[in-house]
C-alpha cells in the first residue's frame, strides 16, 4: 500500500467509515477495507499510535473480522508503544482470523515482541514459521541485540548465513552492534568485508556503526580510518567518532573533533554533548566541561539527567565535592539512583566519609522502593570499607527482601573468533586448571617487581590471605592468563569487562603488561585501559 495517507487524512477517512458504517458499504469490500487500513496505518505511525487500536475496536462493533493488512499495522502500534499485552491479544485474533502462517502477520509479531523486550515470545513465532525472510531475521537479530543478548544475536546471524538468506543493511547495523557489545573484532571484521562485496559500507548507517563497532572493539585506528573516508559526515558520524576517542582517553582529539564539527556547520545533538562531557570527564577538565555544557543552548538543546550526570560526575572526579552535590541540588529535575551513587562513591575516593554517610542516609530515605542494585551495592560496599559489617549486613537484608539480585561480574576475551567468559572464581572453562597455573604464574613474577596485593579492595569479612585469593580470581585476571596461555608472544590482548576494575586488578594489569612484554586493553563500564610497559593510558586518573 503507498504510504499516501497523512493523520489529517487518517481523520477524514475515519469520520467517513464512521458516517457510512451503516450504508451498503461493508467493511469487507475492497473499497471500504482499503480505506480502514489506511487509517489504522496512519495512525499506527502517527504521534497518537493507540488510536489506531481504538479506531479498530470502535469498528468492530459493526464489521466482520480484519484481513492480515490490518493486523500487522496494529502490531506495529504496540510495537512502538510496547503494549506487549494488546500485542498478545492480537496475536490470538490472527490465529483466529487464519493468519498463523502468514509471513507478514509473523514479521510483525516477531517485531512487536522484541519492541516489548519479550525475545523469547518473538523466538517462538520465530521457530514456527516454515519460510523466513530477512525481514523475519533482521527483527529476530535486532531484538536480541536491543535487550542485551547480543551473543544470541550472533549465533542467530551464523545461522542466517547458513540459511542462505543475504543480510541487509539493516541486519548489517544490529549484528555490528552486537559485535561492539562483547568486544568481537573477528566478526566485526567478517561483517565488514560482507558491506563491502555488498556495497552497503557507504549507506550512512552501516558506516557509522562500523567506527562505533571499532572504537567499542579496541581498534580505535581503524575507527579513525574510516571516519576519514566518509563523504558525508552527519551528526551520527561525528558523534560515534567523538565517542571513540573519548572512551580511549584521546579526550584532546575528542574535544577537536567536537569544535571542528562545529566548524563545518554539523549542528551538535544530545549524545554529541553527552560525549565531549565524557571527554572532559575522563581527562579531568572542568572548564571546558562547563564551556560545553553552558553552551549547549546554542544548540538548542535542553541538558538531559545524562549531561547532569556527566557534570556530577566530573566535579565529583575532580574532588570538587560541594560544587558536585550543589550541582545535583539545583538540578531542575529529580536526580536519578545513578547520579546519587556517583557522588557517593567520589566521596569515598576522596576520603569525605562523612560526607558519604550523610548522602547514602538520605538516599535510601528517598529511594525506599528503588530496585536499582548497583546502588545498594555501592552502599553495602562503602560500609565495608568503614568496618561497618553489621550495616552492610542490612544491606543485604533489605535487597533479599525485595528480590534484588547483584549483577555478576564477567569478563570477555575473543581467541581465533571464539568468545570466551569468565566470571570470578569461575572452574566452568575446560583449561581452567592450566589458567590458574598461569595466574599463580603471574602472580610470582610481578612480586619481583614490587607488586603488594591491596586486601582491602575486597570487602567482605574474611581474613587477609582469603581476600588475597579472592582478588587473584577476579574474572580479568582469569581471561587475560587466558589470553596469554591461547595467544602468540607479542600478541595484542583485549579483554570486555561489564563493570568497573577495582584498583587492584588496574595495578596487576600494568604488572602484567610489564612482565610479558604485551599490550593488554581492558574495556570497564566507563571507558578504555591500555597497558603497556608497566603503565595505562588513564594515567592513573579513572
Amino acid at each position: 500500500m503507498a504510504d499516501v495517507y497523512s493523520l489529517g487524512h487518517a481523520m477524514q477517512l475515519h469520520a467517513l467509515i464512521i458516517k457510512t458504517r451503516n450504508s451498503h458499504h461493508h467493511y469487507s469490500s475492497p473499497g471500504h477495507s482499503f480505506a480502514t487500513n489506511a487509517v489504522v496505518r496512519a495512525y499506527a505511525r502517527s504521534e497518537r499510535p493507540r488510536d489506531a487500536l481504538l479506531f479498530f475496536l470502535h469498528l468492530q462493533q459493526h464489521a466482520p473480522l480484519p484481513d492480515h493488512f490490518t493486523v500487522t499495522f496494529l502490531l506495529a502500534s504496540c510495537a512502538r508503544r510496547c503494549a506487549a499485552s494488546e500485542g498478545r491479544q492480537l496475536h490470538a485474533l490472527a490465529h483466529k482470523c487464519g493468519f498463523k502462517a502468514d509471513r507478514h502477520v509473523q514479521n510483525s509479531l516477531i517485531h512487536m515482541y522484541c519492541s516489548c523486550g519479550q525475545v523469547d515470545q518473538a523466538a517462538k513465532v520465530f521457530d514456527g514459521m516454515a519460510n523466513r525472510d530477512v525481514v523475519s531475521w533482521t527483527s529476530m537479530i535486532g531484538g536480541a541485540a536491543e535487550v542485551n543478548r547480543p551473543l544470541y544475536a550472533l549465533r542467530l546471524f551464523d545461522s542466517m548465513l547458513s540459511d542462505g538468506v543475504t543480510p541487509n543493511d539493516v541486519t548489517v547495523v544490529s549484528v555490528l552492534g552486537a559485535c561492539a557489545e562483547v568486544g568481537s573484532l573477528s566478526v566485526g571484521r567478517r561483517v565488514h568485508q560482507m558491506t563491502v562485496q555488498a556495497r552497503l559500507d557507504s549507506k550512512p548507517k552501516v558506516a557509522t556503526s562500523l567506527i562505533d563497532m571499532y572504537a567499542k572493539c579496541g581498534c580505535i585506528v581503524c575507527a579513525e580510518r574510516l571516519f576519514e573516508q566518509m563523504g558525508n559526515k552527519d551528526v551520527y558520524a561525528w558523534t560515534a567518532m567523538i565517542s571513540g576517542l573519548a572512551s580511549h582517553g584521546r579526550c584532546d582529539d575528542a574535544l577537536s573533533l567536537f569544535h571542528q564539527m562545529v566548524d563545518v556547520g554539523v549542528q551538535p545533538n544530545e549524545r554529541t554533548v553527552t560525549a565531549a562531557l565524557c571527554a572532559c570527564r575522563s581527562a579531568g577538565w572542568v572548564t571546558e566541561g562547563y564551556r560545553i555544557y553552558n553552551y549547549m543552548h546554542r544548540y538548542g538543546l535542553r541538558p538531559k539527567i545524562q549531561h547532569y550526570g556527566c557534570m556530577v560526575d566530573l566535579l565529583a572526579r575532580a574532588g570538587n565535592l560541594d560544587e558536585a552535590e550543589g550541582f545535583l541540588r539545583r538540578m531542575p529535575i529529580e536526580p536519578d539512583s545513578v547520579l546519587w551513587r556517583t557522588l557517593i562513591w567520589a566521596s569515598r575516593l576522596h576520603g569525605e566519609h562523612d560526607r558519604a554517610e550523610r548522602l547514602m542516609t538520605e538516599w535510601q530515605q528517598l529511594e525506599v522502593n528503588t530496585t536499582d542494585s548497583g546502588s545498594y551495592v555501592l552502599i553495602g560496599n562503602i560500609y565495608a570499607s568503614m568496618g561497618d559489617w553489621g550495616k552492610k549486613a542490612r544491606i543485604r537484608e533489605s535487597m533479599a527482601s525485595k528480590n534484588i539480585n547483584k549483577l555478576p561480574g564477567y569478563s570477555r576475551i575473543e581467541v581465533d573468533g571464539v568468545l570466551h567468559e569468565f566470571e570470578a572464581g569461575d572452574s566452568g572453562h575446560p583449561e581452567a586448571h592450566k589458567i590458574y597455573e598461569k595466574i599463580n604464574e603471574m602472580m610470582e613474577k610481578i612480586k619481583l617487581e614490587g607488586y603488594h596485593p591491596k586486601a582491602s579492595e575486597v570487602l567482605l569479612d574474611m581474613e587477609d590471605n582469603k581476600k588475597v585469593l579472592q582478588l587473584h580470581h577476579h574474572s580479568e585476571r582469569l581471561a587475560v592468563a587466558f589470553g596469554l596461555l591461547s595467544t602468540n608472544p607479542g600478541e595484542k590482548i583485549l579483554v570486555v569487562k561489564n563493570l568497573r576494575s577495582c584498583e587492584d586488578c588496574h595495578t596487576v594489569m600494568k604488572l602484567v603488561s610489564k612482565v610479558y612484554d604485551r599490550e593488554i586493553t581492558v574495556r570497564d563500564r566507563i571507558r578504555f585501559h591500555h597497558f603497556v610497559n608497566g603503565s595505562c593510558s588513564c594515567r592513573d586518573f579513572w
